[in-house]
């Protein structure tokens, strides 16, 4: 409401808004004698009311006129006649002297609340039917589990080294925890929009971006937990690993051109192995009958996401180690210990140093590859430590094929 001076365009603002809740709710209201109770024009008034009283009379006046219309709203819902109102529209009428108060210092803020209310009012019928028919009671759990893994865990996590060598941080292993669980759901929600066959493979291949670690260890317990999606689960773990490759060469694009131009060989021989790998148990995922008609149980397993930081924290106690022990003298050393855990930053250290002149870029694709074997040997480990026999046997061979590759490619 630029084109209005204040307090003109937040009365403008309030009104509007009244305007936009107050047509939501006279759709919703009926007719005859168990109509609702407000409609456009209350809704309207109430906001401009609001706005008003604290324009003149500042925060006293605006909760004595928001305990009026609250005074209000009560006497009328306890009139109803119905017996089973709701309180919605009451809420949301008792709540609108606020919001127009906030149009008058506001203007965005008010405009966004008032939008998400309407929003809310207007999708009354699909939030119903999500909650109670396509939410599962396990859904719903798993919901409550992630969310307080993220919202209450995590912050209170001290963020700083500690332990051995000084080599572990609480809230960087706890947002490997996070991030396993948000790819067992995103496994979880492409089945269910895709069935197990498709959905697995493809929310494998997706999160390989995020982790491919995490990716194949959250693949790892949806094939623990549920065997009939081994299949499509060992297929999503062995694709995880073509983003890897993805991942790798537009890190070290970024850092250095000269060193992805001797590292492209490389990089296409095992992103080609992983494609081939992936793609033949895709297919395999594919004509699986059983999976396709499974019906998906829990989103993620807790279990293997807390194993997993369990296991990722040893690796980086072992690599602290092997650093402290054998020092920094090394390039090679250094990035096979920082590779166990996370292979592109070993990369893009090496990358900076070709970059800096002070390393060929040549001689740079070695150290590189070197990360990302450490790298393999750690997702190795991780699939043999939280899948089941069969899902290992399927990943296991896949993720040495594509290393081997990588090998053959650098050293053609």
């Amino acid at each position: 409401m630029l084109w209005l001076p204040p307090p003109l365009s937040g009365f403008a603002v309030a009104v509007a808004l009244g305007l936009l809740i107050g047509i939501e709710r006279e759709r919703s209201k009926g007719a005859g004698p168990s109509r609702g109770p407000a409609g456009i024009r209350t809704f309207t008034v109430t906001a401009l009311l609001g706005a008003v009283a604290f324009h003149i009379g500042g925060l006293l006046l605006l909760a004595i006129v928001t305990g009026c219309v609250a005074s209000l709203v009560a006497v009328s819902y306890l009139r109803t006649p119905v017996g089973d109102p709701g309180l919605t529209t009451e809420v949301a009428l008792a709540f609108m002297p606020l919001l127009g108060a906030l149009a008058v210092t506001d203007e965005a803020l008010a405009a966004t609340v008032g939008v998400v209310i309407a929003i809310l009012l207007a999708a009354k019928a699909p939030i119903h039917s999500f909650a109670t028919t396509i939410l599962s009671r396990t859904e719903v759990n798993d919901m409550l589990v992630f969310a307080a893994a993220t919202l209450v865990v995590f912050p209170q996590l001290p963020n700083r080294y500690m332990g051995p060598f000084e080599s572990l941080n609480p809230r960087s292993i706890w947002l490997l925890v996070i991030l396993v669980l948000a790819v067992g759901a995103l496994g979880h929600i492409a089945q269910r929009a895709l069935g197990a066959r498709f959905g697995l493979p493809l929310a494998g291949l997706a999160s390989g971006f995020a982790s491919s670690a995490a990716a194949i260890g959250a693949m790892a317990g949806i094939a623990a937990k549920d065997p009939a999606l081994m299949r499509p689960a060992a297929a999503g773990a062995v694709l995880s690993t073509v983003a890897t490759f993805t991942v790798m060469g537009a890190v070290v694009a970024a850092v250095s051109l000269p060193t992805l131009r001797a590292l492209a060989p490389a990089l296409i021989a095992g992103g080609c192995a992983a494609v081939i790998y992936g793609a033949i148990f895709t297919m395999r995922a594919l004509h699986d009958g059983e999976a396709q008609n499974h019906e998906p149980a829990a989103a993620f397993s807790i279990k293997a996401a807390v194993l997993l930081a369990a296991t990722m924290s040893v690796m980086l106690v072992t690599a602290a180690g092997l650093r402290n022990w054998l020092g920094e003298t090394g390039i090679l050393i250094g990035v096979v210990a920082a590779g166990l855990v996370d292979s592109q930053s070993a990369a893009i250290s090496v990358a900076s140093l070709a970059a800096a002149g002070k390393l060929a870029p040549a001689d740079a694709a070695l150290p590189i590859v070197l990360a990302m074997t450490s790298n393999t040997a750690s997702k190795i480990v991780l699939a043999l430590t939280l899948g089941t026999r069969p899902f290992a046997e399927r990943v296991v061979p896949g993720l040495v094929f594509a290393i081997v590759a990588t090998w053959a490619g650098l050293l053609a």
